[in-house]
């Protein structure tokens, strides 16, 4: 039993007030799971994220020979207390060239990226695949930067899969372009003390990269001889509810105005909705800890300075907005797991939206929306981006909807739980509408 193909969500009539807690942040645990495998000793991992991008890691680490123990965490379903044991450095040796040490990486273009980086400090060879998508996905710059390092990597088109050949520490120099994505540049990081590396990174403002950032605040904080260290809540995560607390207090007041009260008045908005993130992101580390700053939305966001992924969350609000918004700098968005950009604009055009793409930008008009059954192209954040526009606005459906498994599993159930825990929203299988129980509603 689990998520149907095909869910819709049933608008939210009455004013919510919500506590929710998110689980922990994709991107630094996946980071913190190769400082502690390259650190010395055992360190514990708290509230780490346990769901398809992170199990893909830590089964790679695994298939390395790497100890790594999983524990449940009482505080959060999606979360695991993960115990590494460190080998000082050093990584398990690989295999022939006639039988590689096989990694498959599903779609986590971190796990992708680092573990890439990773291996060629092992000896012997390994052969990096994952899914279509994952084969589609860059990797030339990275590759091309361990190359220059003095490794040996083949793979016909410079995507995966392809053949690594370990050699351990190699005291070389490099530089990598972070135009395309930063975990080039961060997988080069995060094995560079190890490897004796010296990175060099290339791009528009590529030292002040927003996870570029990340994973060098990151490694300045790692226990890397053991020890313990909290993942902090993923603000990636968080932006959803972020975004459904503006959205139905929004649209409250909205209400309120286009029926001639004055909004603010004494009674009007006595009930009105708030959702708060509990014990959400307390450091400068993740840059979309920055998303409610941008509410309401302001008038031109940048996907290279403002927000990371929760800039996907902006774009599905903005139809509400008064005035048009534009989102920059999207570039990166076309090669992730999907094509987000042309996904984005069809799917809000669907349910109503006028959008107009121009190069990398989208500009978001006010619009009267309507409902539509999304194609989600099996990404997690379109799911989760178009499950909040249904909290308001009627007969939106969701195709594969279980494809939020990659970094939020538990995701409609916290829609679906009674306040304070969850909104109260009702969740229907597409087909039979029927309203789906707890356990149906976890992305296994």
């Amino acid at each position: 039993m689990g998520l149907p193909e095909l869910i819709e969500i049933v608008p939210l009539d009455q004013p919510v007030r919500a506590e929710i807690t998110v689980p922990g942040s994709k991107s630094i645990t996946n980071r913190a799971l190769v400082l502690a495998a390259l650190g010395e000793g055992e360190t514990t991992l708290q509230g780490a994220l346990w769901s398809e991008d992170t199990q893909v890691m830590v089964e790679c680490l695994q298939e390395l020979g790497f100890m790594v123990n999983v524990v449940t965490d009482p505080q959060e379903p999606c979360n695991r207390t993960v115990t590494v044991y460190g080998k000082g450095g050093e990584v398990p040796p690989g295999g022939t060239e006639a039988e590689p040490l096989e990694l498959f990486v599903g779609n986590a273009g971190t796990a992708a990226r680092f573990l890439a980086a990773m291996v060629c400090l092992g000896k012997g060879v390994y052969r990096l695949h994952g899914v279509s998508r994952m084969h589609e996905r860059p990797q030339a710059p990275l590759f091309q930067a361990l190359r220059e390092l003095g490794y040996r990597l083949e793979s016909p088109n410079d995507k995966l899969p392809a053949l690594i050949h370990g050699a351990g520490p190699r005291a070389a120099k490099c530089r990598v372009s972070i135009d395309e994505s930063s975990q080039f540049a961060s997988a080069l990081l995060l094995g560079a003390s190890a490897g004796k590396w010296q990175v060099t990174l290339s791009g528009e403002n590529a030292e002040e990269s927003p996870y570029v950032v990340m994973t060098s605040k990151l490694i300045s904080a790692f226990p890397r001889c053991g020890g313990r260290f909290q993942v902090e809540p993923d603000a990636s995560s968080a932006s959803y509810f972020w975004a459904a607390g503006f959205l139905l207090s929004f649209w409250e007041a909205l209400r309120a105005v286009r029926s001639h009260q004055d909004p603010f008045s004494a009674g009007v908005l006595a009930p009105a909705s708030e959702v708060v993130v509990k014990a959400g992101p307390t450091s400068d580390w993740q840059v979309d800890g920055a998303f409610p700053r941008f509410l309401p939305l302001t008038a031109v966001i940048s996907r290279q300075t403002d927000l990371g992924d929760s800039i996907m969350t902006a774009v599905v609000l903005a139809p509400f907005l008064v005035k048009p918004v534009r989102f920059t700098d999207l570039g990166r968005l076309r090669v992730q797991e999907c094509e987000r950009v042309a996904a984005l604009r069809t799917e809000l055009t669907k349910c109503g939206a006028k959008v107009i793409e121009e190069g990398d930008t989208l500009t978001v008009f006010p619009s009267e929306l309507h409902g539509a059954e999304i194609e989600t192209f099996n990404d997690h954040r379109m799911a989760m981006c178009f499950a909040i526009l249904g909290l308001k606005v009627p007969g939106v459906r969701l195709q594969n909807p279980a494809c939020v498994k990659k970094t939020f599993p538990n995701f409609f159930q916290k829609l679906a739980a009674p306040a304070p825990h969850g909104l109260g929203a009702a969740i229907l299988d597409g087909k039979s509408r029927r309203v789906l129980s707890e356990a149906e509603l976890f992305a296994a």
